[in-house]
């Protein structure tokens, strides 16, 4: 499981032309992919690691400031750029094995009080944020195969 966690003062996702998840900051915005190995073990672990992520200002994470994030799914960021000029997404979960494990995430990280916005799994998202820094890392929980 990777993740891309920046840093905002605040973020949106807009489906169709209506905002259907938001946060105010400062927060996190969570761009998580899913790799085909990837299983339910590997849950709780980004779920801690993004909720204790000590990015905030004052070296704070979302768990000590009470901050929101927003999680959004993006099968992308397992996308293969080493040959050629067109991506290769065999890395990537399919959607019958990704959507759920992104669900997971989700309730893992709202059962230790995290505040946490959504997009919607597979649909065309336009995402908003003003990054706070900027400050982005990569997260990562490696496939236990």
């Amino acid at each position: 499981m990777r993740a891309v966690a920046t840093r905002v003062t605040r973020a949106s996702v807009t489906v169709d032309g209506a905002v259907v998840g938001e946060i105010t900051g400062p927060g996190l915005l969570v761009l998580l992919g899913v790799h085909r190995d990837d299983t339910a073990d590997a849950v709780p672990v980004m779920a801690r690691k993004l909720h204790e992520l000590r990015i905030l200002r004052g070296e704070r994470s979302c768990a000590e400031a009470g901050a929101p994030l927003l999680v959004i799914s993006q099968f992308t960021l397992y996308g293969d750029t080493r040959k050629g000029r067109r991506p290769s997404w065999s890395a990537a979960a399919g959607s019958e094995h990704a959507e759920p494990l992104v669900d997971a995430v989700v309730a893992a990280l709202r059962e230790r009080g995290a505040t946490v916005a959504t997009g919607v799994f597979g649909a065309a998202m336009a995402v908003e944020s003003v990054n706070d820094g900027p400050f982005t890392l990569l997260v990562e929980v490696p496939p236990t195969s």
